[in-house]
């Protein structure tokens, strides 16, 4: 029997597909979720799931899980892990009095809340109402949103009611309280009350997410301000006779420096608010709503209040590329004239030299030429003493008229000599 070798991928690329399913909430019922924002410590995460698991007697999670669904009678605990975030949904199914007074927090181990390991970026309760057991939309406010102005749509074609205020409720679990929503299931059945829920959840969350780089961005636009008033300087200052290129290619290479590091502080942050951005917008539009009459729709809302962050994100942006091409074109620019000062400065150099060359080459001829007369006389007198001591001797020699004749044999003869020996050292 032939055995096929499967991917080494296969089992992980195959069970994405199943990743985080959702669940199957039938009305009524009171949820609460937590988002747990972390710095990429993913093993505390899943030490508190496993305490968690441990005091409700449920079964263990295991090591590598990334999401994770158990039940301990009427209560539902849902657990995801993303890339800088943790999940936690908590559903208590059955009938109550207040949802938003006891909710499914009471069913946790208040040790186990105060030792939740994160940062809480959203924290949310939720109640799902059978259709036609709630209040018009105007109690609804008054009765669990403090009469304040509604959001809210049908959602899942119809089938369902989502309503919220995105304010922050008082709750004793959290200093700044929780966000509330209140879904009518009209028609939707306990699947698609899963689904819708969960989409709400996802909505706020990485609306949140999506919002933590606005501070920083509104941070960065000061900072570019104050760097494009400096590089403007920096400019102008190029412009003029008697400045110091040296000193300007530093300042122009710190300010390279500081913006390089303004980008390197906000690149993943901006990048991935756009990601979250586009997944808010994907959210809502599997929320597959309608318009209810006089009431601002989930996607209206969000677009008129998310769509200026991002556009002072992607303002952000661009100001840091449009400062680093101008910083890039200012360094090149003053780069160029600093060479040509020195092509300059090397001609001027090696015209110098070239001068100095020719005064030693003159020098050197005169040298020679002084050369040949001293050694022609010194020579020429040694000869004198030789025709008079032959003339001593006896000889018929006349030795003046001898040293005479001598004289110019001898100053060729040097003269030739002198100019062996150079054309020798010139070789």
């Amino acid at each position: 029997m032939t055995t096929l070798t499967p991917h080494p991928l296969r089992r992980v690329l195959n069970d994405e597909a199943h990743a985080r399913p959702y669940a199957s909430i039938p009305s009524p019922a009171r949820l609460t979720s937590l988002t747990l924002y972390y710095d990429y410590d993913d093993a505390s995460q899943r030490e508190a799931l496993v305490d968690l698991a441990q005091a409700l007697g449920l079964p263990a999670p295991a090591g590598n899980a990334a999401h994770y669904t158990a039940y301990a009678g009427d209560l539902t605990v849902r657990w995801s892990l993303h890339a800088e975030f943790a999940r936690y949904t908590f559903i208590l199914a059955g009938d109550f009095a207040e949802p938003f007074d006891r909710t499914a927090l009471d069913r946790l181990p208040a040790r186990w809340l105060d030792r939740l390991p994160g940062q809480v970026l959203v924290a949310l309760h939720a109640v799902l109402l059978k259709g036609g057991s709630a209040s018009s939309p105007d109690e609804i406010a008054a009765r669990w949103f403090g009469g304040g102005e509604l959001i809210g749509s049908r959602i899942g074609d119809g089938n369902g009611i989502a309503y919220t205020d995105l304010q922050l409720h008082p709750d004793p679990r959290l200093s700044e309280g929780f966000s509330r929503y209140v879904v009518l299931d009209e028609d939707m059945g306990p699947n698609q009350s899963g689904r819708m829920l969960q989409r709400l959840f996802e909505i706020e969350t990485y609306r949140m997410l999506a919002l933590l780089a606005l501070p920083i961005a509104k941070e960065q636009m000061r900072e570019l301000d104050r760097l494009d008033v400096v590089l403007r300087s920096l400019t102008e200052r190029m412009g003029k006779p008697d400045s110091r290129d040296a000193q300007l290619l530093a300042e122009l290479e710190d300010l390279s420096t500081r913006t390089e590091q303004l980008i390197s502080e906000s690149q993943y942050r901006i990048s991935a608010t756009r990601a979250y951005y586009s997944l808010v917008e994907r959210r809502i539009g599997e929320l597959r709503e309608s318009r209810l009459p006089g009431m601002q729709p989930f996607h209206e809302f969000m677009e008129r209040r998310m769509a200026p962050a991002m556009s002072t994100c992607d303002t952000v942006v661009k100001r840091q590329d449009r400062l680093t091409d101008r910083l890039q074109r200012s360094t090149a620019l003053l780069r160029t004239r600093v060479e040509v000062l020195h092509e300059e400065q090397n001609r001027a150099l090696l015209a110098s030299m070239d001068r100095r060359a020719a005064m030693q080459l003159r020098l050197q001829e005169t040298v020679e030429g002084l050369s040949v007369g001293v050694l022609t006389y010194y020579a020429v007198s040694l000869l004198s003493y030789l025709f008079k001591a032959a003339k001593a001797a006896g000889l018929h020699v006349n030795a003046e008229l001898a040293t005479g004749i001598a004289i110019p044999i001898v100053a060729v003869a040097v003269w030739y000599g002198v100019r062996k020996v150079r054309d020798g050292l010139g070789h």
